[in-house]
């Protein structure tokens, strides 16, 4: 095999550390984040991405709000604890 498969079984062994990550009760399920975005925050998710960032695994979350535009969340993938918050209306969508 050349390069290709390198990259291949790269990209699978991420999917199984999330699977083993999920299993073992490392991280929340996507259900909880999601649970967590629509409690705090107006607007409907539209992409979710789960990603290991300095063997943090945080789930990078796109939200398109009510006025339209595109924010981006990031949530701490163990306690669905908001890490950071980008976005042009996000104050506005932000729930009480």
């Amino acid at each position: 095999g050349g390069a290709g498969t390198a990259g291949l079984a790269r990209a699978d062994s991420d999917a199984d550390r999330a699977r083993a990550a999920l299993r073992s009760g490392e991280i929340l399920p996507l259900t909880r984040i999601l649970d967590t975005v629509s409690r705090q925050y107006a607007g409907d998710v539209i992409d979710v991405k789960l990603d290991r960032d300095d063997g943090i695994w945080q789930y990078e979350v796109k939200l398109l709000l009510p006025t339209g535009t595109v924010a981006k969340l990031e949530y701490d993938a163990r306690d669905a604890r908001l890490l950071k918050a980008k976005g042009h209306d996000l104050d506005r969508a932000r729930k009480p």
